[in-house]
């Protein structure tokens, strides 16, 4: 059945443009997001969820948990690329870019050192989810979905424009061969309101 990507909701970090910890929890804001798409989601045929163990990801993994019954695991392989030294920093307060292709943080992740990573969890979740009789979605992290979006799903990085995944974005990828992605970061469930917000801040 289909894979659907998820990123976690909004925290404080999200807003402020901060590079955030493993522990930075949702922001009432994100609560709510995450509220949204949970419901969204238990509308469908959720049969198993896998989360980052991060706060912000398992919080809203958890939101799907118990609005659609499905049983949730963690796989630490869908965390954050790791900043190392850098979290905890504004991005405002930095002199470069921390994302710029080669760049390392200290006691970070490199990039492909990132990629690496996504492509070992894809190869375990994707032969999961073809052993499933509904959905498996996956909560993870915004840099977790570009990497794996942009180069092993078919969708080139010209394509996967800024918004892409925005907080509770909605992919779904089916599996006839090739895995296809079919919808991109939708987020319908968040309502008008919040859209417009979003495509304000963009």
């Amino acid at each position: 059945m289909a894979i659907v990507l998820v990123r976690h909701g909004e925290t404080a970090g999200n807003a402020r443009r901060f590079l955030q910890h493993p522990d930075t929890p949702l922001s009432e804001r994100g609560l709510d997001q995450a509220r949204r798409l949970a419901a969204r989601l238990a509308r469908g045929r959720v049969a198993a969820i896998v989360a980052s163990d991060y706060a912000r990801a398992l919080t809203t993994a958890e939101h799907v948990r118990d609005a659609s019954g499905a049983p949730l695991a963690i796989d630490v392989g869908l965390r954050e690329r790791n900043f190392g030294d850098l979290r905890g920093r504004p991005y405002a307060d930095l002199d470069f870019d921390p994302f710029a292709q080669g760049y390392v943080p200290p006691r970070g992740e490199s990039w492909e050192e990132l990629h690496r990573r996504v492509d070992e969890v894809w190869e375990r979740l994707h032969d999961r989810a073809a052993e499933l009789e509904g959905d498996l979605v996956l909560v993870s992290h915004g840099l977790v979905l570009h990497s794996l979006v942009s180069r092993r799903l078919g969708v080139g990085p010209d394509l996967v424009v800024p918004g892409s995944f925005g907080n509770t974005a909605v992919t779904i990828v089916e599996p006839a061969p090739p895995w296809t992605v079919t919808v991109l970061g939708c987020v319908a469930h968040l309502g008008d309101a919040e859209l417009r917000e979003a495509g304000a801040r963009a």
